[in-house]
């Protein structure tokens, strides 16, 4: 199956025109433990859950588990493979209007993402604040790992 075209909305109008679609999924992307290592660097959250595979192995997980907010950290790059939002003077990434993690995410599993517009309000002419529900989904994981309500403020050239 060819993947989809990455969406470039450049007006609110355009924007608008989203509200009820869904875009994706994104390519799966393999979340390894070099990538949980790394992001426990980052954040300093060195739980063994997370990076102790010998100790996580024998926990109910069966392995060492990325951190839930690894999972939302990938957002804005899985948002990139399905929009583009280039064609805007700027946008903002606003935060969160609720974030849930349902499932673990073990070690060495494919991720993807689906994203659903569920709202484009025009606060001004030319400035649009974007709710869009998020859900990451692993594969052969039948709930998903993250699923987020994310904002986004963007503004048109000349606004």
């Amino acid at each position: 199956m060819p993947k989809p075209l990455t969406l470039h909305p450049t007006t609110a109008a355009d924007l608008k025109a989203l509200v009820g679609a869904e875009l994706g999924p994104t390519d799966w992307h393999t979340v390894d433990q070099d990538a949980i290592d790394g992001f426990a660097d980052l954040t300093g959250d060195h739980q063994w859950i997370h990076v102790d595979p010998e100790r996580a192995a024998a926990s109910p997980f069966g392995s060492t588990i990325a951190h839930g907010l690894y999972s939302l950290s990938r957002s804005p790059r899985f948002m990139e493979e399905l929009m583009a939002f280039d064609g805007f003077a700027h946008s903002l990434n606003y935060g969160y209007n609720k974030v849930r993690f349902v499932h673990p995410l073990p070690v060495d599993s494919r991720i993807r993402m689906r994203a659903t517009v569920v709202s484009a309000d025009e606060a001004a002419p030319g400035r649009v604040q974007l709710v869009t529900l998020l859900i990451i989904e692993a594969e052969g994981v039948d709930k998903p790992i993250c699923v987020a309500e994310s904002i986004g403020r963007f503004t048109e050239h000349g606004a």
